[in-house]
């Protein structure tokens, strides 16, 4: 593998990035991908699913989730590179593997930007009807991919505004839920064990049955390895960051959860359940916090477009540049503006296309697939890096380098199974169209690919 632009062909080395994100930028970078509102989308289906234990599934959901996050965090520090997963399977497993985790774990960044247009084209066109729909797709694909154009600075401002957007929601939900619990609405009290465990309603098959909703909710935190080479002091930063947000987002999202189960704590009366957190806040904060949702459904959707679209542009860079990829089309940064542009006008143009053409429910069956795959990838990588050839086998060693990534294996490949019928067919096609692809790059498997 080649560590840096040096060796790469001439019109690829024009340019490099720019280690400028400190710890908390990561972290903001993160928490942007991944949504601290995400409990609005899941919040209907999740408690119904559960019996109304969805804070009880998201604090499974959380530790859950924190064990690759962890794993995550262990070969960023071993290899700081910008194609995370690809590059991690690649130097800790083999180039083959490298590849072939990278390759479906394209297939997740691939959709989540196109992802993010159709929900705010969507949400946007139901707001202002008289604005036709494939306007607001232009429109939000057009400017999400401006931005990334600008650079990971503008990047990062633009995901600090967001989270900051965000945030304030988040604080008005609070108080608003707060103020109407004390007032008596639903259970008329802010301290209740109900939200994670109801006697009269419990039942470990139903939670364990709504955990990957939950675990939905965290995907994108692996997006803040794909800048490990914008990162300051990234061997230590990218870890730190990694698993802050999984933490932070997890205790955001159960706070959520847990006032909205004591305002409306009978899931069964939510109509339609896809709604479910809007109404609740309607109930407490009338129709102004009602709309405020409707318009953060929007806001989070730009914030994780714009995220995930830099998260792509990187792991299609760190593939060219290693020649798995054509390398003059991914594997260019512009000088000035240290950005994979080629790499982000492509994800802009799948984004655009793919949302004019395509409705949520057909582009979101695919994305929990090469996710789960490459989750599962990483934590193999650190216990071949770690374990088996650094032989680091010691007690105060043992946590983070052996239960924690067969912990995360396993729940990964527990998720992957729940996996529909149909993103697997979708994800096998996708998979073995990249192998058609290594054949053709290896001439028919007879060359053996660099690492």
């Amino acid at each position: 593998m080649k560590a840096s632009t040096e060796t790469a062909p001439a019109s690829v080395a024009q340019g490099s990035f720019r280690p400028v994100l400190s710890l908390w930028a990561l972290v903001l970078f993160g928490l942007a991908f991944v949504g601290p509102t995400a409990p609005y989308t899941f919040f209907g289906v999740g408690s119904v699913k559960s019996q109304g234990h969805f804070t009880l599934v998201y604090l499974i959901a959380m530790f859950a989730i924190s064990f690759t996050a962890v794993s995550y965090g262990r070969m960023a520090a071993a290899f700081p590179e910008a194609g995370s997963t690809y590059a991690y399977a690649s130097r800790a497993i083999h180039p083959v593997a490298g590849y072939l985790a990278g390759w479906v774990m394209i297939l997740d960044y691939l959709l989540m930007p196109m992802l993010c247009v159709i929900i705010a084209a969507v949400t946007s066109h139901k707001l202002v009807p008289a604005v036709p729909y494939l306007v607001w797709v232009l429109a939000t694909a057009g400017t999400i991919t401006w931005i990334n154009l600008c650079g990971i600075e503008m990047t990062s401002r633009a995901t600090m505004i967001f989270n900051a957007i965000l945030a304030v929601s988040i604080v008005w939900f609070v108080a608003a839920a707060v103020r109407a619990l004390l007032g008596g609405t639903g259970e008329g009290t802010l301290f209740s064990i109900r939200p994670f465990y109801d006697p009269q309603r419990f039942s470990l098959a139903a939670v364990m049955s709504a955990t990957p909703i939950a675990v939905l909710s965290f995907l994108g935190f692996d997006g803040i390895s794909t800048l490990a080479e914008d990162a300051k002091d990234p061997q230590k930063n990218v870890a730190r960051a990694t698993v802050l947000v999984c933490f932070v987002a997890g205790g955001v999202f159960i706070l959520q959860t847990y006032l909205g189960q004591l305002i409306w704590p009978d899931y069964s009366k939510f109509s339609p359940i896809e709604t479910a957190f809007s109404d609740v806040g309607k109930l407490i904060g009338g129709p102004g916090l009602f709309y405020l949702i409707a318009f953060l459904v929007i806001a989070q959707a730009w914030a994780s477009g714009i995220t995930s679209q830099a998260s792509a542009s990187r792991l299609l860079f760190g593939m060219a540049r290693d020649g798995r990829l054509p390398q003059r089309l991914f594997g260019y940064v512009h000088p000035v503006y240290r950005t994979p542009i080629y790499s982000v006008l492509l994800m802009g143009a799948i984004a655009a296309i793919g949302a004019a053409l395509l409705d949520l429910d057909e582009a979101a069956e695919v994305v929990n697939f090469g996710a789960c795959l490459g989750f599962m990838a990483v934590n193999v990588c650190v216990l071949n890096h770690y374990l088996i050839r650094k032989r680091e086998r010691g007690i105060t060693r043992l946590w983070a380098n052996l239960v924690c990534p067969v912990a995360g294996f396993v729940i990964c490949f527990y998720i992957w199974l729940s996996i529909s019928p149909l993103a697997m067919r979708l994800g096998a096609v996708w998979t073995v169209v990249g192998i058609l692809y290594l054949a053709f790059q290896t001439g028919g498997f007879r060359r053996k690919l660099d690492a």
